[in-house]
């Protein structure tokens, strides 16, 4: 919930929304704002609101992560902290001022930007193949994707729906600044080797495919996969930059009802942590949806260490560049045709790419062990 208040209001919505001629509204791009000014008003104070907003859902996160950002209480095996009785009050009176929030501002503000600026449910539409690895798990067991959960796994393919099969992810470097014998590996095997001066490279991110194919993740994919009514209710038109901030909207307020009742289930005094020793060898993954889509890590252990690990996430389905075929990824493909009033202002690119709320610092990492340093900046 923060995550989604955080890129609507913060991240997305100065793109239509006209702040007054002072930080953080300004520097801006210049736009066709067309929100009546009543309205557009009203969204420039919730914006504010959503500070506050965000504050509360990073309080309601610390009560059973110990802190936030940077929880510390989740650990393998469960968490440190217990809950009592003072811990669900705590999070359900801010849970319901948090969904009060939702329902009665952001909902309706993203509706009214959605009318006024309805064109844009056809700019953007991307690959439209879609991928949930499924998250928040209603039952126990170590099958992930089998085992029923609020956000279900799936696909949707090629106008298919499909069951999720992870082996069927692979990550190509053709055009990634890597050296090809890095490319067309399951994550499982993946080793990087980074390679800057590559021919026809241009991005630090690569190629997630599955089966072949370029995958759309996050909150609509989570929703059309869900085939949740108001989303699939859209038609093609869920395929489009409005229609992203629709789902992300739709999907915040389906989550707060829903942990209106996780907590209610929550019984203090029970086991937080379920006991485990590291093996001598093993090799497995973790799938979940983070806010932004799939988010997957493959780990192999050797010798009770990390030999090889490997994450794939949101920003990498989305951000990833051409594969061996030439195949765009999906928000290269949501650029395709976008028209641009002034190339000098260029507005319009910047709405497609935030529909997808992208994260660079999410999708590349790099290090340099033996501490070289690679370039220096100064900004002032």
């Amino acid at each position: 919930m923060q995550s989604h208040i955080l890129h609507f209001f913060h991240l997305a919505a100065l793109d239509f929304v006209k702040g007054p001629d002072v930080p953080p509204f300004i520097p801006r791009y210049e736009a066709d704002f067309r929100l009546p000014d009543d309205v557009n008003k009203a969204a420039v104070d919730a914006y504010l609101q959503a500070l506050k907003m965000r504050a509360k859902a990073h309080e309601m996160t610390a009560l059973w992560g110990g802190k936030m950002p940077h929880q510390q209480a989740i650990v393998p095996g469960g968490t440190t902290e217990v809950p009592d009785a003072q811990k669900i009050i705590d999070f359900k009176y801010r849970l319901q001022e948090l969904q009060g929030f939702v329902d009665n501002v952001y909902i309706p503000i993203v509706q009214a930007v959605a009318g006024a600026y309805s064109d844009w449910f056809e700019i953007g539409q991307g690959c439209m193949n879609m991928l949930s690895y499924g998250a928040m798990p209603l039952e126990e067991g170590m099958d992930h994707v089998k085992k029923e959960k609020y956000f279900p796994s799936g696909i949707y393919l090629q106008g298919q729906y499909k069951d999720f099969d992870p082996e069927m992810i692979a990550e190509e470097v053709k055009y990634s600044w890597y050296a090809d014998d890095t490319g067309g590996n399951k994550p499982t095997e993946a080793v990087v080797k980074p390679d800057a001066e590559k021919k026809d490279a241009y991005s630090w991110i690569k190629a997630p495919r599955y089966n072949g194919q370029p995958m759309e993740v996050g909150p609509l994919a989570r929703l059309w996969v869900m085939k949740q009514k108001d989303v699939v209710g859209l038609g093609n038109k869920a395929f489009s930059v409005m229609g992203r901030h629709f789902a992300r909207a739709v999907e915040c307020s389906m989550v707060a009802k829903a942990m209106d009742e996780w907590v209610g289930q929550l019984v203090p005094g029970q086991p937080v942590t379920t006991p485990y020793e590291i093996p001598a060898s093993a090799q497995g993954m973790g799938l979940t949806e983070a806010p932004r889509g799939a988010l997957g890590h493959w780990n192999k252990i050797e010798h009770q260490r990390t030999a090889i690990y490997n994450s794939v996430v949101p920003s990498t389905w989305n951000m990833s560049p051409r594969d061996e075929r030439g195949v765009k990824g999906p928000m290269e493909q949501a650029l395709i045709g976008t028209p641009v009033a002034d190339p000098a202002n260029p507005v319009e690119i910047v709405r497609v790419v935030r529909s997808f709320d992208p994260c660079l610092a999410c999708a590349i990492h790099l290090m340099t062990p033996d501490k070289k340093l690679i370039s220096k900046f100064a900004v002032s």
